[in-house]
């Protein structure tokens, strides 16, 4: 088998006398799209935010590609490889849909001398273009990201994640405040990303989603926390049919 991507090893994260992470391990394959479920208050923010260094495990082990990242922060991750999407919008909302993309990547362009001296948009333009195109809001390039719906600006928010080319998405409830009409859409455009990475370099998802039918028709494998602690890994069907996750939190 080859290399996990992302590998968390007993990942625990306490504050106070309340457990929020309880000795989490998991493992995400390259190409693999990897959905985390639970109920309200299970633990998954603080495992995301773990994995995305914005505060620091108590114990356990985050890899990437087999390197440990477990005390990495937000940026260094970003420059290895991580991208991510958040509950609440990052938009610029006074830029355009454009410059939103260029901005998000720039940090990949080297060094602030470098970028004084490139082009206007980083060099960035040819492939925020190419995003913009790929997530059909062309029609909008131009127009500042606080003008736009809600779901257009999810839409930018998720286009953003992309431009610097990552091995890893992580995104945070992408379907929050969408109208039920876009979700259809977001879950092909994923589902096309993983398949057909516009860079050619495969990306792998972890996906937090309170909506269960987006994450059964989305993601290959998906992980059940309940209070804290891993109940289930399974594929869809798998977890369907696991009577302890039914009775825990799907309902039967």
């Amino acid at each position: 088998m080859s290399q996990s991507l992302l590998k968390v090893t007993d990942l625990k994260k306490a504050y106070g006398a309340i457990q929020a992470v309880g000795g989490v391990s998991f493992e995400v394959q390259p190409g693999e799209i990897f959905g985390v479920i639970g109920p309200n208050g299970s633990g998954k923010t603080t495992l995301f935010n773990s994995m995305l260094g914005q505060i620091t495990p108590d114990t356990g082990r985050i890899e990437l590609n087999g390197e440990d990242v477990t005390q990495c922060g937000p940026l260094e991750l970003n420059r290895k490889g991580v991208g991510r999407t958040f509950q609440t919008l990052q938009v610029f909302g006074k830029m355009t849909v454009r410059d939103n993309l260029i901005v998000a990547a720039q940090e990949h362009k080297g060094t602030m001398f470098g970028r004084m001296f490139a082009p206007g948009d980083s060099g960035l333009g040819g492939k925020a273009d190419a995003l913009i195109k790929r997530f059909r809001i062309e029609h909008v390039a131009d127009k500042k990201a606080g003008e736009l719906s809600y779901g257009q600006q999810k839409l930018v928010d998720i286009a953003m994640a992309f431009m610097s080319e990552p091995d890893l998405v992580l995104l945070d409830e992408p379907c929050a405040g969408v109208n039920p009409s876009l979700v259809g859409g977001i879950s092909t455009l994923l589902k096309d990303l993983n398949r057909n990475p516009a860079s050619g370099k495969k990306s792998s998802f972890v996906v937090i989603e309170h909506n269960m039918d987006f994450v059964m028709d989305l993601c290959h494998r998906i992980m059940v926390m309940v209070e804290g602690k891993v109940m289930a890994i399974g594929t869809p069907a798998e977890i369907r049919g696991n009577k302890q996750v039914l009775d825990a939190y799907l309902g039967a």
